[in-house]
């Protein structure tokens, strides 16, 4: 029976490579200012998980994001395992649009973008042992980070993207 938590699991591409997600995964870009939630010096900032040291590719940051379940459009994937893995509620986000940054021949990777929106009360943490911590950064400073191998040949790209996030109803492409 398909349902909650179906979509936990390895599975190999058609080319071989092992990735997480029976029905393929998403991540969340979470974009705020200082009115969102984010501090308010410099600008947009972007919510980053950093991977616990025990997980596949731990010690990396990356989009709080996993498996997508069978019943699960990739939006509401992304927006479900945000909130299980920084507490932020879907209801605090205002989805902008998806982009899919990997298609492996039967899995693929959505990156859904989105803004916190203004007075949500959202309070973003660690949620989950999955996390060592969640962060807050600065567009211009997450390159300077150890980026999970998936996210970091995507992020220029994705930075730019963020610049839809305040236009709702753009970025929709992929």
């Amino acid at each position: 029976m398909a349902g909650v938590g179906d979509g936990d699991g390895w599975v190999r591409t058609a080319s071989g490579v092992r990735r997480w997600g029976l029905h393929g995964a998403a991540g969340l870009l979470l974009v705020a200012d200082g009115d969102g939630g984010a501090p308010a010096a410099a600008g947009p900032h972007v919510l980053l998980q950093l991977r616990a040291g025990w997980t596949h590719l731990g010690g990396t940051w990356g989009l709080p994001g996993g498996a997508v379940d069978s019943h699960e459009d990739a939006v509401a994937g992304a927006l479900r395992e945000a909130h299980e893995e920084t507490g932020v509620p879907p209801g605090a986000v205002d989805v902008v649009g998806q982009r899919v940054t990997a298609d492996l021949g039967g899995w693929r990777y959505t990156v859904v973008l989105g803004r916190l929106r203004a007075g949500s009360g959202a309070s973003p943490s660690a949620a989950t042992a999955e996390s060592d911590e969640v962060r807050w950064v600065a567009l211009d400073e997450v390159a300077r980070l150890p980026l999970h191998p998936g996210l970091a040949p995507t992020w220029e790209d994705l930075r730019l993207w963020t610049g839809d996030a305040g236009r709702p109803g753009t970025g929709r492409s992929g």
